[in-house]
């Protein structure tokens, strides 16, 4: 990459911050959100986790890593692969970049192709560039629930196993 892209990037990522952050998605749809995911893994089996970001932290930017190098590490570390049924999705948001990175475990990734994935990430991108990030966040939530649903379906009668917490994390 070229200096001045890289040293462009570098500015972007600690010039987005906190404030940005929270203008971008309020303590108020944190709370709308965390209550949709708790309602959609009533549904199913699987885990939905929402994490965002301002920016890369800066040994990410040294290396020039990508927004998805980060997500996958953000899936680990959240345990969102540490399911029952191995059927987590991380749906990740990092705001210098507009960057949105959609991290499925294998038990889910198997079932849907990645083109599923891709559209989705491409629809909620559309939202954001419309500044319309609860409805963004809220149609993809709801079509990765669509998608656990279909093929992890809570049995009639089946209780939902939280495994994971249902509230957004935001770094």
């Amino acid at each position: 990459m070229a200096l001045f892209a890289r040293l462009a990037r570098i500015w972007r990522h600690r010039w987005t911050d906190e404030a940005d952050l929270r203008r971008a998605l309020p303590a108020d749809l944190l709370d709308r959100l965390t209550r949709r995911v708790s309602a959609s893994e009533k549904r199913h089996t699987g885990e939905i986790r929402i994490c965002a970001e301002a920016g890369l932290p800066l040994s990410y930017l040294w290396r020039d890593a990508p927004a998805r190098e980060r997500a996958i590490m953000l899936f680990g570390k959240l345990r969102v692969w540490d399911t029952e049924h191995n059927n987590g999705v991380l749906i990740y948001l990092l705001l210098a970049e507009h960057a949105i990175e959609i991290v499925a475990d294998r038990g889910i990734d198997a079932r849907v192709d990645d083109a599923q994935w891709a559209a989705l990430a491409q629809r909620m991108g559309a939202a954001f560039r419309e500044g319309r990030f609860e409805d963004g966040l809220t149609q993809a939530l709801e079509e990765v629930s669509a998608l656990l649903v279909a093929h992890f379906p809570l049995a009639e009668g089946q209780a939902d196993r939280n495994e994971l917490p249902d509230a957004p994390v935001v770094l």
